[in-house]
């Protein structure tokens, strides 16, 4: 039985055409994934989908209500919206490490307590999730606590439970550790065999066993087939002539670390870490979700209060005795995390986005040098996104929103390059150019930390690599 059948559905966002007369069946308990670039149209089937009665000429889909799954269509986004006890979004970026402001959201539990009675959810199901995700211990964490991998498995967790008729995943496995990302493809399988009809939207190559059907978009238009490994590697441009300029260090050390423990009330986060980053290292950092890898990097950025309590030198600088400023630490850094891209300025422009890394702001708010601006547009033109520097960033593909904030990274030639899952949005040509690029700044001596849960993800000129296990180093080594 064909449980969504679109015939013919366009979909225009102002002048511009989405999707192009789409023709797509779907048979329940299938498992269809939607492949397709950045752009190309796939998150906006997903919701098409989801909407369906919006769609109601072009889309049907049919609902058993006697079936023992939830009869209806859950689109699960990219990541995952949560709002403050007054039900709005009024966060800033390192309020999650402030742990006297923080309080501001539920905690996980209550979350998953209100959504279960919400619809009637069976608690012992939820159980066996819990254990499946390894996420008992973050129960009592408040949601703006959570890293954002713990983010998407709540996500998981909420939609695996409901278990509707139809399930529509967008970048399932975001942000996951590979742990994670098994355990997520088995329960996927297990869904599928009672009943349930899975599209996932992912570019991935580790996918659920039931993933037998693929379809691509490609400019707004359906191929059958997974049609994404012939297309041509995008070219890296030559670079931008500030972006071959060595930087200018003052200090052999760029981060040295002694001992370094975080706790917040009884629970550790941080366990007595020793690291040391020399200048034009290029650092690997990783460890499962919730190991302690947004912590440690929001030390060394300058966004957490603990960082004044530890032994910790920066740029040979010791913390909290140099006199130095969180904008002294911050001018020799270009930082990139999903965290950060949540909480940015939905009203800045792409222009306005990567100029905003001159002044490690959340959005633009000063005028720019003649040189700043030459900078700018070189950076906008080698990044292809000149035509669109006018466009809200928030507007754009999810992909071309994390170019630009990639972007705004490096706009500065900054001495310290810190990558927390930069690729995560990308597409898999993207993401292969974006570490390209890295390889090619790196040859200026940059100093680089980088985070990436994907082994076949990581730019080549890694140098060194530190992994955490529940707030410890467990391996400190050179690659």
């Amino acid at each position: 039985m064909s449980v969504i059948v679109i015939t013919k559905l366009s979909v225009s966002y102002t002048s511009k055409k989405v999707l192009d007369q789409i023709d797509l069946q779907v048979e329940t308990g299938e498992t269809v994934v939607i492949r397709g670039e950045s752009g190309s149209g796939k998150t906006t089937l997903g919701k098409a989908i989801a909407n369906f009665k919006k769609h109601q000429e072009s889309i049907r889909v049919s609902l058993d209500q006697n079936e023992r799954l939830s009869p209806e269509v859950l689109f699960v986004e990219n990541w995952y919206r949560f709002t403050n006890l007054e039900g709005d979004r009024n966060f800033y970026y390192q309020q999650r490490y402030n742990h006297q402001q923080k309080r501001d959201t539920i905690s996980v539990a209550k979350e998953l307590k209100l959504f279960g009675d919400a619809h009637y959810l069976d608690p012992s199901f939820l159980l066996r999730l819990v254990a499946a995700f390894d996420y008992a211990a973050v129960l009592e964490e408040q949601l703006i606590e959570l890293s954002s991998g713990e983010h998407k498995k709540l996500q998981l967790i909420k939609a695996l439970w409901l278990s509707p008729q139809v399930l529509i995943m967008d970048q399932p496995y975001t942000g996951l550790d590979k742990q994670s990302r098994t355990h997520l493809n088995q329960l996927f399988t297990d869904y599928t065999q009672k009943g349930g009809t899975l599209l996932l939207i992912s570019n991935d190559a580790e996918l659920p066993a039931c993933a037998q059907r693929f379809v691509t978009l490609r400019n707004g238009t359906l191929l059958q087939g997974d049609a994404t490994g012939g297309l041509p590697r995008r070219p890296l441009k030559p670079l931008p002539a500030f972006l071959k300029e060595k930087p200018e260090y003052t200090t052999q050390q760029i981060v040295n670390m002694h001992h370094v423990h975080v706790r917040y009330d009884e629970k550790i986060i941080l366990d007595q870490i020793d690291w040391v980053v020399n200048a034009g290292e290029k650092w690997l950092l990783q460890g499962h979700n919730g190991s302690g890898k947004s912590t440690l990097l929001s030390l060394i950025t300058g966004d957490h209060p603990q960082a004044y309590g530890n032994d910790i030198k920066l740029f040979g600088i010791q913390r909290g005795a140099g006199g130095e400023s969180i904008w002294d630490i911050k001018r020799r850094i270009g930082l990139i995390s999903p965290e950060l891209h949540w909480y940015f300025d939905a009203n800045a422009t792409v222009l306005e986005s990567l100029a905003s890394g001159f002044f490690d702001s959340n959005g633009l708010y000063r005028q720019l040098r003649y040189a700043q601006k030459q900078q700018l547009d070189a950076l906008l033109k080698f990044l292809d996104l000149f035509e669109e520097k006018d466009e809200l960033l928030s507007v754009l593909p999810l992909g071309k929103q994390r170019l630009a904030l990639l972007g705004r990274t490096i706009i500065k030639n900054p001495q310290l390059l810190v990558l927390d899952e930069p690729c995560q949005g990308l597409d898999h040509r993207q993401t292969q150019y974006f570490n390209g690029l890295v390889d090619e700044i790196s040859k200026n001596g940059v100093t680089i930390i980088y985070v990436g849960h994907f082994e076949t993800q990581l730019p080549n000129c890694l140098t060194h690599k530190l992994v955490l296990d529940h707030g410890k180093a467990i391996s400190n080594t050179a690659l």
